[in-house]
């Protein structure tokens, strides 16, 4: 299903743990890292898809997290064609996302990169909010970048301050900044 424009509806899931950690999936056979995602079925809204996703991908159900927000508008990304299926060439231009900021409600033994016959990820792992963007594919950056730039408000909140009392801190800032350098291999993928 494209739009008029060429672009495939898709949701992309940004998974928190209880530390404002990210879920951060690794494909399978490559060295390549990314949030769960998926396509828009034909009569599905957004928000069906997620849930639909979140458990074929990584398997986890409703009852496991709780809708945190989700991006205002379509963000939008261009599949080089040398990525594009041949039956695709032509028409088909990339994909359009919405971005839902999860919270996880349940424990990490909940995690099964098994739930469907073609697993997306063979393995996982838990990364600082601000992900190293180098580890993902070129073409989907700057969306991975929109995404959690747009919902880092939602993550990082400035200090309550009570009314009457000066502030400590002067000028705190909403997010962290985005780190740089290479991705950081420590862990354990399950």
């Amino acid at each position: 299903m494209l739009d008029k424009e060429g672009y495939r509806p898709n949701v992309g899931i940004i998974l928190l743990n209880p530390r404002n950690e990210v879920f951060w999936g690794k494909r399978v056979r490559q060295h390549s890292w990314q949030f769960p995602q998926g396509g828009i079925k034909y009569g599905e809204s957004p928000e069906q898809a997620m849930y639909r996703e979140l458990y074929e991908e990584i398997g986890l159900r409703t009852e496991h997290v709780r809708i945190v927000a989700r991006t205002r508008e379509w963000l939008r990304y261009e599949v080089p064609e040398q990525w594009m299926r041949r039956e695709l060439r032509g028409n088909y231009r990339g994909q359009k996302q919405i971005w839902f900021l999860l919270r996880l409600l349940a424990r990490d033994c909940d995690v099964s990169l098994r739930r469907s016959e073609k697993p997306e990820f063979d393995a996982w792992r838990w990364h600082p909010y601000w992900v190293p963007l180098d580890a993902v594919v070129e073409f989907k950056r700057d969306v991975y970048q929109q995404a959690l730039s747009e919902l880092s408000r939602y993550v990082f909140r400035p200090p309550h301050r009570r009314p009457g009392r000066a502030s400590m801190r002067q000028g705190s800032p909403l997010a962290e900044a985005p780190p740089t350098g290479d991705l950081d291999t420590g862990g354990t993928a399950f």
